[in-house]
């Protein structure tokens, strides 16, 4: 298996698309009371703005995309805006993947955040598990940081 992180350009909107609504939407099937995302999860000009701004970035597997990410980096601090994989790539490591290949594609990072909904226990079990430590919370969300 290849896995590689690039940045997506706006060809690639339209599939990133389509993988973040299947992505997010099928949260429901670990605690979300319905389908639904994050702000912009099904919106192909969301999507296309995040690659012009060179915020939006594709997980490519054997020349296909299976996931992709929105990660925003200022003064240092890398903000991963969301990550999400193609349901039916789910519990391949995907995930673990991407996170590790954005935490070393910017060496002058020295901290990176991310928040993730409270009752999306897959999530926070997830960025738990990578070193990630709860900095707040509020009643939506849980915000986690990572000294890098």
């Amino acid at each position: 298996m290849s896995l590689q992180l690039l940045k997506a350009g706006t060809p690639d909107a339209l599939t990133l698309t389509g993988i973040s609504k299947r992505a997010f939407d099928s949260d429901i099937l670990v605690g979300a009371e319905s389908t639904g995302g994050p702000p912009g999860y099904m919106s192909v000009p969301f999507h296309t703005k995040m690659a012009r701004h060179d915020h939006l970035y594709k997980l490519m597997s054997e020349g296909l995309i299976v996931g992709g990410a929105i990660l925003f980096l200022n003064n240092n601090v890398l903000n991963v805006g969301r990550i999400f994989v193609a349901p039916e790539h789910f519990r391949k490591g995907y995930g673990i993947f991407m996170m590790r290949e954005a935490e070393n594609m910017f060496p002058e990072v020295k901290e990176i955040t991310l928040d993730t909904p409270i009752w999306n226990v897959r999530t926070n079990s997830f960025y738990s598990k990578l070193g990630y430590m709860e900095i707040k919370r509020n009643k939506e969300f849980v915000f986690y940081s990572k000294y890098h």
